[in-house]
């Protein structure tokens, strides 16, 4: 069934479709190597509680001394969270990855550690600089994920037989 469904999307993506049966391995990047994989892309998910489960979200980012910036909305549940927590900051996930459904290789970074809203003026108006929303949704918020846990695993071919894994 996953198989299937690989094949569709990677067909739907113009990609070829013989699939490749090579070898993988996962293996563990340091926090920094994760940190500079996570600022290569402009996307990731932003996961979260929500009535009490857990709650993911894609939006686009910068890195800011290892510190991960997004933009929000007023409306936003994660805006509530922060707020409700006296500033404290709320904990969250936040994921990237930039996977290969072709060669079936790349990476994946989960950064794990408390979300506070940015409230000095100067700070926001210099990040709303920095970072544009994808969506022409009004983000009048900024958001600073201050990562306390960094992990990042990358999926490599292995040289070898060219057996299934």
């Amino acid at each position: 069934m996953r198989d299937e469904a690989a094949r569709r999307f990677v067909e739907a993506r113009g990609h070829r479709t013989a699939r490749d049966t090579g070898r993988r391995r996962s293996v563990d990047v340091s926090p920094e190597e994760a940190l500079r994989l996570l600022g290569s892309v402009p996307v990731g998910r932003i996961i979260f509680t929500r009535h009490a489960l857990p709650t993911a979200r894609p939006v686009n980012h910068v890195l800011d001394n290892d510190d991960i910036i997004i933009r929000t909305h007023e409306r936003a549940a994660l805006v509530s969270h922060a707020r409700q927590n006296g500033g404290h900051g709320v904990v969250v996930a936040y994921e990237a990855d930039d996977i290969d459904p072709v060669s079936r290789t790349g990476w994946s970074v989960v950064a794990t550690g408390y979300c506070r809203l940015v409230t000095d003026p100067e700070q926001v108006a210099r990040y709303q600089e920095m970072l544009h929303p994808w969506s022409d949704q009004h983000m009048d918020h900024v958001v600073r994920i201050r990562p306390d846990l960094i992990t990042g695993v990358r999926l490599i071919a292995v040289a070898g037989d060219g057996g299934e894994s």
